[in-house]
């Protein structure tokens, strides 16, 4: 069975950047497993998957724009240090920010007696990325996997 639209997949990835450093890996673990075609993973790991079968061992090279984005350093803002009330705050430290365009996750990238240093990029804004993947498995999503939009039952969500 090829991957295709609401198959459910499952994969073995290990994830470096172009320097070779490995920044995330489901080997030792569980594979990995999502529904093909509603968004579940970054567009560029989707299309480079698309049409394999298990047992398919393959390498993906995702350019940012169809990973996580450019970096836009609009999302790097310095804020008073007040606004973070009596909490101890630290570098890499993540926080929910209320923004004009909804909730976003910042992370704090530098901390000062008067300000902090948030950024609103994903961590991998900007960054090639290189995926080294094997197909585990491939079979149908069932009704009430495609109807929450994610993967039930052994290796996915139980309710």
């Amino acid at each position: 069975m090829q991957i295709s639209k609401n198959k459910v997949v499952s994969i073995h990835y290990t994830l470096k950047d172009n320097e070779g450093t490995t920044l995330d890996s489901s080997l030792g673990g569980e594979p990995l497993m999502y529904i093909q075609g509603i968004g579940s993973l970054i567009p560029g790991m989707e299309e480079g998957l698309e049409g394999k079968v298990k047992g398919d061992k393959l390498q993906i090279h995702v350019k940012p724009e169809k990973g996580y984005g450019l970096r836009d350093e609009r999302l790097v803002q310095e804020v008073p240090r007040s606004a973070f009330g009596n909490q101890d705050v630290q570098v890499g430290m993540r926080f929910r920010a209320e923004t004009g365009a909804g909730v976003q996750i910042v992370t704090v990238t530098e901390v000062s007696p008067d300000s902090v240093t948030v950024d609103g990029n994903h961590p991998l804004a900007g960054v090639d990325l290189n995926f080294t993947v094997e197909v585990m498995d491939v079979r149908n999503a069932t009704p009430d996997e495609l109807a929450h939009g994610h993967v039930h039952g052994p290796g996915g969500y139980e309710h």
